[in-house]
Order: C-alpha cells, then sequence, then structure tokens
C-alpha cells in the first residue's frame, strides 16, 4: 500500500503544480506548449515503465499475477498505449463540446483540469471492479471480450453522425436538475441570475464532458484488463495517459479531420484485443505482438490518413 499511496501523492503533486503554477493564469494554449506538455507526459510514462520493472524485480508491491519484471514492463507499456489510442474519440468529442458551449480557448485547460480529477477517481472505481470481477468469476472475461468485439463491429459500421451536447439527454436532465445560463462569467461554474444560482456553460460542458468519459471508460477498461489484471499496471498504465490527454487534446485537435482512418485503427485494437479475451484461457499471445499490432495499427491508420487523397476535401471560400 506504500507504493500506491506514494504514487497517487506524486499524481496529486503534479496536478497541483499544473494548475497552482504552470497554468495559474487562464491563457490560450498554444501548439508549441501543448507539444512540450506532450511530450513531458509521454516521457514520463514511457519512463515509469523503469520504476515498474524495479518494483517488481524488487518485489515491493503485491504481484498478483506473478509477473516477471520484464514482462509487467511489456503490459504496462501495452495497457498505456491501448489507453492512449482510445482516447483520441475522447479529443473529438470534448472538442464538440466546447465548440458547442462556446467555451473560450483560454477556460478549456481548465475545465479540462477538472475533468481529469474526475476521470481519475471514476476510472479507479472501474478499474478496481472490473479487476474484483476477473479474480472472483473466470468467465467474466468472455463477456468483456464479446463486448469489445461488439464495440468494434458497430464503429466499423455505424454511421457517424454529428454529436450536438446541446440536443443530448445529458443537457436536458441537467436542465431538469438545477438553472442553466449560456451566460459567461470569467472562469465562474455557477452566477447568480436574478436571485438565482445558475450553472455557467463551463460547468456544463464539465459535466458532459466528464459523463462522456465514463461511457468511453466502458471500452478502455475492458481492452486495459485483456492485457494484465494487475490492478497497479492497470491503475497506473491507465491514470497516466489520462493525465497525458490534456496537452494532447491542445496538440491534435484541430488536426482530427486530417486523421480520417485512424477510427479503423481504433477497430483493429479493440477486435483484437476482444479476441484475445476470448482466447485468453486456451491460447496465450505474447505481449509483444499485442504491442506490434496496436503500432501497426495506429501507424497505418496516421500513414492512409495522409497518404490516400481525401474523397470530399473541405470547400475553398472565395475571397
Amino acid at each position: 500500500m506504500i507504493v500506491w499511496g506514494i504514487f497517487i501523492a506524486f499524481i496529486i503533486l503534479f496536478l497541483a503544480l499544473d494548475l497552482g503554477v504552470f497554468n495559474r493564469t487562464p491563457h490560450v494554449i498554444k501548439t508549441k506548449e501543448a507539444a512540450i506538455w506532450t511530450s513531458v507526459w509521454v516521457t514520463l510514462a514511457l519512463g515509469f515503465s523503469g520504476v515498474i520493472y524495479w518494483l517488481f524485480k524488487d518485489g515491493l508491491i503485491e504481484n498478483p499475477t506473478n509477473l516477471a519484471p520484464d514482462v509487467a514492463v511489456l503490459k504496462y507499456i501495452t495497457g498505456y498505449l491501448i489507453e492512449l489510442s482510445l482516447s483520441i474519440d475522447n479529443v473529438f468529442v470534448i472538442a464538440v463540446i466546447f465548440s458547442s458551449f462556446a467555451i473560450p480557448q483560454k477556460y478549456q485547460h481548465e475545465v479540462l483540469f477538472y475533468g481529469i480529477l474526475g476521470a481519475i477517481v471514476f476510472r479507479a472505481l472501474m478499474i478496481f471492479f472490473g479487476v474484483a470481477l476477473i479474480n472472483k468469476f473466470d468467465w467474466i472475461i468472455y463477456v468483456f471480450g464479446a463486448f469489445l468485439l461488439f464495440t468494434a463491429f458497430r464503429m466499423l459500421t455505424h454511421k457517424e453522425s454529428e454529436f450536438d451536447p446541446k440536443k443530448s439527454k445529458m443537457f436536458r436532465f441537467m436542465k431538469k436538475l438545477f438553472p442553466v445560463s449560456y451566460k459567461m462569467d470569467g472562469d465562474k461554474f455557477f452566477i447568480k441570475r436574478m436571485g438565482v444560482k445558475a450553472a455557467t456553460p463551463l460547468f456544463v460542458a464539465l459535466i458532459i464532458i466528464e459523463l462522456t468519459d465514463i461511457l468511453f471508460a466502458l471500452d478502455s477498461i475492458p481492452a486495459i484488463l485483456a492485457i494484465t489484471a494487475d490492478p497497479f499496471i492497470v491503475f497506473s498504465s491507465n491514470i497516466l495517459a489520462i493525465l497525458g490527454l490534456r496537452s494532447m487534446y491542445f496538440l491534435i485537435s484541430r488536426m482530427l479531420t486530417k486523421f480520417r482512418y485512424i477510427n479503423y485503427s481504433l477497430v483493429v485494437i479493440l477486435a483484437f484485443v476482444g479476441v484475445k479475451m476470448i482466447l485468453s484461457h486456451n491460447v496465450e499471445i505474447p505481449e509483444w505482438l499485442s504491442l506490434g499490432v496496436i503500432g501497426v495499427s495506429l501507424a497505418s491508420g496516421i500513414i492512409a490518413s495522409v497518404v490516400i487523397p481525401d474523397p470530399n476535401p473541405p470547400a475553398i471560400e472565395e475571397n
């Protein structure tokens, strides 16, 4: 439990430095700044694999699945890359939510900061619940695998429809719970309107982002549990990927339309992980193969988006 406490304290420290020091004053996150912070978080996450090796090598943490240090490192990196790749969908939805509620760019980082805090809590609960289910019921892994295959099939065959947060059930339900104002007042989440406390678009965007993240976690958590049921590896890889999501959002949100084929990469990853879960009791798929499938799938989606011409290029406005 000491290792868990140190890791959580480390995360809290970084979050406190993020909001209290590096981003104390609301400002627009430029591409260069986002690239620097994305590099920092990715380097930190990959460097943490060395800590994983040390912890498992010296027996400083519980090892319920009896992993060798090198295997633990491979499982950690694979889990991290799965969560990072599946977060691409989160980035698209977050961009739509911010646009729909006209959230100024300089306040978007603060909304994402509090969104990350909520995501950490909900993900932790879902991870420990999922690990407990797998450890108690062997057959639940087949349910998770089938769910991932269904999700991959639905993603492949489902026609894309434009997500409108203001027409969503979540937003309609929120309006029934408390008054909602469409006016902004700096970075305030609530304002007084005719003597009544009302939620600003910042708070509405925050809640919808939290709820959509929970929905996305229904895919990503089972996917990581297909790699390992070790709670610390699952938790640390997931949380470090989530922490990098904010800077990654500001880095790639403006380029999402260029990655037209990345969804097919996610379909392949989800389908592969689903099959791996279903076969896990009979066939052992090596971690290097899982890592290779994820890397090749992502690279293929990006390369295809760059090389293959867009059949429906955006119209060029005439002056």
